[in-house]
């Protein structure tokens, strides 16, 4: 029983994390017909688009909304066939395709309310192939403005998180660059950045310096409280036999506190990355003359409603995959810790 009882524990020992989850998991298989439901709805919301009515028969329709849909519902297939081999594409499949059966499900529903039974009405509510054709038309002005929201995103974003880390180090291991660091922490603690915006675009050269600022404050925070309580969560115990050994301070934070803490940093710059797409949005729309922010202010204050869910389309597009690469970095670099022993 003893001997059961070890050989037991030093097996947990050797497992991952991944695998220790799927032994808890028990003997419950995916199901193989939930995969292909996806697919199901995608043929649908294509049939629905070409064969149910418009509300009017004379509203011009175009083909670019049901490629759209062929396109994802493509992807999904090819996903699906990879899956066969790849068991990791599979498992993320088991796990999302109710969510990508819901987005079928939304854009059917959607389109019936708008195109077909004009339930929701235009202007305020353009159906999606008259949004994609607005899309279509204006690429060339969406592409800048996509390309100037990335270039401002990620300019304060970088600039935040290099001076968040640095401050993380130096207040999280030196109590007297704490001692001036933990006020501001505090003051600035309960005060949204973009509170800041309308004072920080009076006094800066320029709106792009301003906005990078207001991006730069909100990820310098976030970050920097994040490497703080990484750093001062590593075991006493380590710094003292690091001494022990002869190890000096600068010794201590590079091969200890640093590495110990990258857990904690990903993690604060992973969550910073929402806070600047928020401030970056409200900068592009109170003063910065370009980007998604600006774009969708300038179209609604014209009532191109269709203009502006596409830019608010794209904008979600932009932020889901910039937020995806983020978690994906901090996946990569973190490997050790999300595949390492238990």
């Amino acid at each position: 029983m003893q001997d059961s009882k070890f050989l037991n524990e030093n097996l947990k020992e050797k497992l991952t994390a991944k695998d220790l989850e799927k032994l808890e998991s028990g003997d419950e298989k995916p199901s193989i017909i939930g995969l292909f439901i996806p697919l199901v709805f995608a043929v649908l919301a294509i049939l629905e688009f070409i064969y149910v009515k418009n509300y009017d028969p004379n509203i011009g329709i175009t083909r670019l909304y049901p490629t759209f849909l062929m396109i994802l519902g493509g992807i999904y297939l090819l996903s699906l066939l990879i899956s066969l081999k790849f068991e990791k594409i599979r498992d993320t499949l088991n796990k999302y395709w109710p969510l990508y059966t819901a987005i079928f499900l939304i854009f059917i529903v959607f389109d019936l309310l708008t195109l077909k039974f004009n339930i929701l009405q235009l202007p305020y509510f353009p159906w999606l192939d008259k949004v994609f054709n607005s899309m279509a038309a204006d690429k060339s002005y969406l592409l800048e403005s996509v390309i100037s929201s990335l270039k401002l995103l990620f300019t304060g974003y970088i600039i935040g998180g290099l001076l968040g880390i640095i401050t993380g180090i130096l207040a999280g291991y030196f109590e007297k660059v704490n001692y001036w660091i933990d006020p501001i922490l505090k003051l600035l603690g309960p005060i949204p950045t973009t509170t800041w915006l309308p004072l920080v675009m009076v006094l800066a050269i320029n709106l792009f310096q301003g906005a990078v600022f207001i991006i730069a404050l909100g990820v310098w925070f976030q970050v920097t409280l994040a490497t703080i309580t990484g750093i001062r969560n590593v075991d006493p115990a380590f710094y003292e036999a690091a001494r022990t050994l002869g190890a000096t301070n600068k010794d201590m934070v590079r091969r200890i506190a640093i590495p110990s803490a990258m857990p904690n940093i990903f993690q604060g710059l992973v969550s910073a990355m929402s806070a600047a797409c928020n401030a970056l949005i409200v900068a592009e729309m109170m003063g910065v003359e370009s980007g998604l922010g600006w774009y969708i202010t300038w179209k609604s204050s014209w009532a191109d409603y269709t203009a502006m869910y596409g830019a608010i389309i794209l904008l979600a597009v932009t932020f889901v995959i910039v937020n995806i690469l983020i978690k994906k970095l901090s996946d990569r670099v973190l490997v050790w810790k999300n595949e390492g022993a238990i």
